[in-house]
């Protein structure tokens, strides 16, 4: 019996946006089986052009074989073309895929975003939560941001965590009574003249008003035939076409919490050339602590970080701060004890595993794997730097006892390809066993989403950097979709191991303690990448390199970059970025600051005051507030084309 190849099943569907380590709470109408379940919640776009939301348990997902490079390797959805170990893949593909669940958008009725962004629920009938889902690292208000961008909603007024679909029928019926008064199509009128307009709605508005102009021209000037009246169907689409895509590379579409709003592609600010300031120095830090050792302005050592870096001579204690293992605000005697402390927890925690026997080990397979690892990349973590150069290096059994022995401090964890990477510059610069095991675990702490086995954490990462990218250098970004480079893998590994291998020691030290700061956001090691992307524009677009040159050509710039330039640029670019009035909430996010939804809500304006006579609407002439009403129909700005009609009529 022949069976079908993996090939031969459709795709049914296109992903507008994934959300990976997502775990089902509650769903009605399922098996036990699958709640409690990992998976990844997707909007997608149907093969009809309907979208829905979708969860998929991650059976459904696998390691591509060809990326298991550490630095290469990224969890891919196979959702639609799952490969199997069975002889029947179109059975087992259909069995797998029944167990995904989907939301229809246009059955969606209302959903929840809650507990401090980590759960969302769905209804589809009034009163009743159907799908509950947990995210794991509490990023739910990005799928929420990405999700307006496909529904009309507004917040309910009991609780502001709740949004309510709005339907745009009622809304739309405004505008489709203006065009059937007109009574100049033999259709309905909806279909003719909005099914046209549908198409357009990310085109500027004034386009649509110089269609709607000649539309009237033609209403008024132009009729002809049977009752005075002719078919414009085809005249009325070919105005639209035209006018409307003559902006079309200029325009772009902004949305809110209530409506969208069609504006011109606003551009850029121009982009701050920021100077590079000079290290923290011994005397400032010394002069930044009172006589018993506490650091008086913590804000202001940040900032003096943030411009211009540590001075190496004081980084062995200044580093100890960054990574949160000195408290800021600890007097010298109190921190001697906090490290007679830790010093006696790091040893116990390392007797554990060195008191382990032969046999225990044997029995212990997971364990046994790490230690295994840990082995095996520490022979090859920095050997031709002289610290860790040589055999029966000292360095390396340190190196190694660390990673080891937060193997037992992070069981959950233990240990992930990269790690060491992290833990090198920190053990070249402490020197000391216990010092440098607590700040790699404050280093750890920032970065431990790098190291989920479900990669959830890089990939969002990776969905960030190419929302910044696209805001930042639509050119550029542009180019790289075009190039099947867009999903940004080739900067995987600047983002796992925060840029270890693309600089010397001297400058990761430099570039590390920048971003341990926090300032000027969370998410400033995305910047970075930016402006190393920013700095290779031109060589990219202008010699059309395609995927395999790209990688090739990024992995090459490792130890070729100048990391204060690098620094100014990453900066200019967020001040050019946060300094944009046309902010999307994604962007937002990113950037640490409210999103347009949970900003402050102005006072409601006082309504338009309209009378109704004959089935006409007749502004009152003491009113301009008609000007001002936001409707939307299929994405298009209906406040615009209301008021031009009418005005155009009158």
């Amino acid at each position: 019996m022949s069976c079908s190849s993996v090939e031969d099943i459709p795709e049914q569907c296109k992903d507008l946006f994934t959300q990976d380590g997502v775990l089902l709470k509650a769903s009605i109408g399922r098996s036990i089986s699958d709640l409690n379940s990992i998976g990844m919640l997707c909007i997608v776009q149907n093969s009809d052009g309907t979208k829905c939301i979708e969860w998929r348990p991650n059976d459904l997902i696998t390691i591509d074989s060809d990326t298991q490079d550490q630095e290469w390797a990224v969890v891919n959805t196979i959702g639609r073309r799952q490969r199997t170990l069975s002889g029947n893949m179109t059975s087992d593909y259909a069995a797998a895929r029944a167990r995904i669940i989907r939301i229809p958008l246009d059955e969606l009725k209302t959903f929840k975003c809650s507990r401090n962004n980590q759960q969302m629920q769905f209804s589809t009938k009034q009163g009743v939560w159907q799908n509950t889902f947990y995210f794991q690292h509490g990023n739910a208000e990005i799928f929420v941001a990405y999700l307006k961008n496909h529904v009309k909603t507004a917040k309910t007024r009991h609780d502001r965590n709740t949004y309510v679909v709005v339907e745009p029928n009622i809304e739309s019926q405004v505008l489709n009574r203006s065009f059937a008064e007109l009574d100049i199509f033999t259709e309905n009128t909806t279909d003719v003249v909005w099914n046209l307009v549908s198409n357009f709605k990310q085109r500027p508005y004034e386009t649509t008003l110089e269609a709607f102009s000649k539309l009237t021209d033609i209403v008024y000037y132009g009729n002809e035939g049977m009752n005075g009246k002719r078919d414009v169907s085809e005249e009325v689409a070919e105005l639209l076409t035209k006018s409307m895509s003559a902006l079309e590379d200029t325009t772009t579409v902004t949305r809110t919490d209530e409506y969208e709003v069609i504006n011109v592609k606003p551009t850029l600010p121009p982009r701050p050339c920021i100077p590079r300031g000079t290290p923290l120095s011994t005397e400032k830090w010394e002069g930044l602590q009172d006589p018993e050792g506490r650091v008086t302005e913590i804000d202001g050592v940040r900032q003096l970080i943030f411009r211009g870096g540590v001075a190496h001579s004081i980084r062995n204690s200044v580093w100890k701060y960054l990574l949160d293992y000195h408290p800021w605000r600890m007097t010298d005697a109190e921190i001697k004890i906090l490290q007679k402390r830790k010093t006696e927890e790091y040893f116990s925690m390392k007797l554990q595993w060195r008191s382990m026997t032969d046999g225990q080990e044997s029995r212990f397979s997971e364990y046994r794997d790490r230690k295994s690892l840990v082995e095996k990349d520490v022979n090859r973590t920095d050997r031709t730097h002289p610290f860790f150069a040589g055999d029966n290096n000292p360095n390396l059994m340190v190196l190694q006892d660390i990673l080891m022995t937060y193997v037992m401090y992070n069981f959950d964890l233990g240990y992930v390809q990269g790690m060491s990477d992290i833990l090198a510059p920190l053990l070249l610069l402490l020197g000391n066993e216990v010092d440098t095991f607590w700040c790699f675990v404050g280093f750890m702490e920032k970065i431990a989403s790098n190291f989920d086995m479900d990669q959830a954490g890089m990939k969002q990462q990776l969905v960030n950097l190419q929302q910044l990218l696209t805001f930042a250098s639509p050119e550029l970004a542009k180019h790289l979709a075009s190039k099947d480079s867009g999903n940004m893998y080739f900067c995987f590994r600047w983002l796992l191991v925060w840029f270890k291998r693309e600089f010397s020691h001297r400058d990761i030290m430099r570039l590390w303690e920048v971003l341990w700061t926090g300032l000027p956001c969370a998410n400033f090691h995305l910047f970075i990448c930016v402006a190393i992307l920013d700095s290779e524009k031109d060589v990219l677009i202008s010699k059309d390199y395609g995927f395999t040159e790209i990688l090739k050509h990024v992995n090459d710039l490792s130890m070729c970059l100048d990391v204060d330039r690098i620094l100014s640029t990453a900066e200019g670019i967020y001040h050019q970025i946060i300094s944009a009035p046309h902010l999307s909430d994604q962007i937002r996010i990113i950037l640490g600051i409210p999103t347009v939804g949970s900003r402050p809500e102005p006072e409601p304006e006082p309504e338009p005051q309209t009378s109704q006579t004959n089935g006409n609407v007749e502004t009152d002439p003491g009113q301009t507030d008609m000007e001002e009403v936001t409707l939307e129909y299929n994405g298009l700005q209906i406040s615009i084309v209301t008021k031009t009609v009418w005005a155009l009529l009158a």
